[in-house]
């Protein structure tokens, strides 16, 4: 289908002038490429303050050398400016866990590295308060997210205090941000006195400026100057952080810095479906807007064919970035919503009939929440699912079995795959409710016999039951049981389907022993793990605090983390254990750490994994076993991109 021009938000000035603007509400800075599809923030919040009545403009990628003319370009809004940094963090989009530059950005034209700055929130809005001091500045996007309180800032290796401290902005909105938008573009047209009482936003204001003084059932964590001098400090803090991200109803947090206070307001309630559905139901073209003509881009090739059937996850990974951005509770698009996507999608003109992924978060929590709503709006729990499955959770797998129907019923659609990481643990939970076993079962086999694309990912992350408790995963007992089912589905089917385990290496608690075992088990197993994933600290996330601090935040016991790039290279090694050019290191590495009685497990004569690699790539073990990744990017910022990061 061919759009117009005024199909997209505009970007340009001619562009107003096409659409008979002489002046807009909002102006928007991306630092993305401007694709007008659901998946992608500045597109989601645009479209959602166009609905409401406002008139918006993007400007994508803007340039910030110079004379900042991409900054001057559409003057000044009547309303404010936005700011959204991107689908994921700037440095982890820009760099690896050893701190070197990837191999391209995903979100910009044909990949190219030189379209945003490290830390655009902080660039894009000290020159907007330069050149219009003022003009209101909002934060929004993901990068403001996880910043929005003292963090660890892995790539200075330093505690940074909120973004809003070194940005010079007037307010930051975290999380998913339709609702807070509208209303604060409601509330400053009515009176241009910057909001403090909008639920989901976050503020600097001194003592005595705080609305309603600081009450008692606020929280007041540790000060960011507390933090710098004591570690246990900021992992006390990160517990009452992560809480109060996923619960229900939330306590107001308040942080002192440079003697005022952060003040985080508690979050909106999860969206409704109706809610959900209207910002999925907007005009969006689905495109990257034609100024892009004939020029790739990464992010939108992997999720153009793709559709978001939920948002939240209550996994809880220890590592994992979701819950502190969208939260714990699944919030789903209804069936006819998502068939409207999935018919949009089938007008593409490259579409061949195969969907590449119905998913979300984790694919198969569609439609799942608690029984007994009362108890959920206690819960403090981050995981619905670890230690242990909660039993008022609700693990009924028809509901989404009932969308994958429909979906595949369409005149037009071959295939729809599920490309979204599978949550096994679900599939082999038994609860009291027979129904819900039953679909469990019927999923898991429909899973692999028709969504599929020869390869299912999972996601066991390691294979030392101590390591995955301070992960929140399951054992690993678990994904043998999974494994088990896999391959029997596959002999009774007469299918070739792989399994593709993700793992991680370095994570806190991990020891050098533990990835050596886990070469041995993965080895008996028939894998071969490439490309695998090495620990990266991100923002906002347990495993970070506990990275940095030394300290498990729940507990608050010592944990160790293998944090120089001697100590992560020794236990990344032995992803590669099948590697001839890796043996001498691994078996010099065994007997350092007294565990030579592995040597013999993972090496014998047989020369297809002791010899030259071309010999080894004769006689590979069970090609059809090879476990493969994707790059070293964060697994939680990777399923983000078509997860509406805002």
């Amino acid at each position: 289908m061919e759009y117009r021009l005024t199909d997209f938000l505009p970007t340009t000035k001619k562009e107003l002038e096409l659409r008979g603007w002489d002046e807009v509400d909002v102006i928007l800075f991306s630092g993305d490429a401007y694709i007008d599809h659901p998946s992608f923030g500045a597109a989601v919040i645009g479209r959602t303050l166009e609905a409401a009545g406002y008139r918006v403009a993007i400007v994508p990628q803007p340039d910030w050398h110079g004379d900042f003319r991409d900054f001057k370009k559409l003057g000044r809004p009547r309303l404010f400016f936005g700011i959204a940094p991107g689908c994921m963090d700037s440095m982890v989009n820009k760099y690896t866990a050893n701190r070197r530059l990837r191999s391209e950005d995903a979100y910009s034209p044909d990949g190219r590295h030189d379209m945003r700055p490290e830390y655009p929130t902080i660039v894009y809005s000290k020159i907007l308060k330069q050149l219009f001091p003022d003009v209101p500045v909002v934060l929004g996007g993901i990068e403001a997210s996880l910043r929005r309180l003292t963090h660890y800032d892995y790539w200075q290796d330093k505690l940074q205090k909120c973004i809003l401290c070194d940005a010079g902005a007037d307010l930051l909105i975290y999380g998913m941000g339709e609702k807070p938008i509208v209303e604060l573009a409601r509330r400053l047209e009515e009176d241009p006195e910057m909001p403090h009482d909008i639920l989901q936003t976050v503020y600097l204001a001194a003592k005595d400026k705080i609305p309603g003084g600081i009450r008692e059932d606020d929280i007041v964590l540790h000060s960011h100057e507390e933090c710098l001098k004591n570690k246990r400090s900021q992992a006390e803090n990160f517990r009452h952080i992560e809480e109060q991200s996923n619960m229900m109803h939330a306590q107001r947090l308040l942080q002192g810095v440079d003697g005022r206070f952060v003040v985080v307001n508690p979050p909106y309630p999860p969206m409704t479906t109706e809610e959900l559905d209207a910002s999925f139901d907007l005009p969006y073209t689905r495109q990257p807007h034609p100024k892009y003509k004939g020029k790739r881009i990464p992010a939108y090739d992997m999720i153009k064919h793709s559709v978001n059937i939920h948002r939240g996850c209550f996994g809880g990974c220890a590592f994992c970035t979701i819950s502190a951005h969208q939260g714990k509770f699944i919030s789903c698009r209804s069936k006819e919503s998502i068939l409207r996507e999935v018919k949009q999608v089938m007008q593409m003109p490259d579409f061949k009939g195969y969907l590449s992924d119905l998913g979300g978060p984790s694919a198969n929590m569609y439609g799942m929440a608690g029984r007994n709503k009362n108890a959920c709006e206690k819960c403090r729990r981050p995981s619905c699912i670890q230690p242990q499955i909660c039993p008022n959770l609700d693990t009924n797998h028809s509901k989404l079995l009932d969308v994958y129907h429909a979906v595949d019923a369409l005149p037009g659609i071959k295939r729809s795959f599920i490309g979204s990481g599978v949550r096994y643990d679900l599939l082999l939970y038994r609860s009291k409710d027979e129904d819900a076993n039953r679909a469990a079962q019927e999923y898991t086999r429909e899973l692999i016999t028709r969504h599929v694309s020869g390869r299912l990912k999972v996601a066991p992350e390691h294979t030392s039951d101590r390591v995955l408790h301070l992960m929140r995963k399951p054992s690993f007992q678990q994904f043998y049981e999974f494994k088990r089912q896999f391959d029997r589905i596959n002999r009774e089917e007469n299918l070739r389907e792989q399994i593709i385990p993700y793992f991680i290496s370095s994570h806190p608690g991990c020891h050098e022993e533990d990835m050596a075992e886990l070469a041995v088990i993965t080895k008996q197993l028939d894998f071969h793990l490439e490309q695998v994933q090495d620990f990266t600290p991100t923002p906002m996330t347990n495993a970070t605090e506990t990275w940095y601090t030394g300290f498990d935040p729940y507990t608050l016991e010592p944990v160790y983390s293998a944090k120089s790039p001697r100590e992560k290279l020794a236990q990344r090694q032995y992803f590669f254990w099948y590697k001839p050019e890796e043996r001498r290191n691994i078996e010099q590495s065994l007997r350092r750490i007294g565990r030579a009685d592995l040597i013999p497990k993972l090496y014998s004569s047989n020369p297809s994994f002791t010899s030259h690699p071309s010999q080894a790539r004769k006689n590979p073990p069970n090609e059809n076993n090879r476990a493969k990744r994707h790059s070293e990017e964060p697994r939680e910022e990777k399923r983000g991109r078509n997860r509406r990061h805002k």
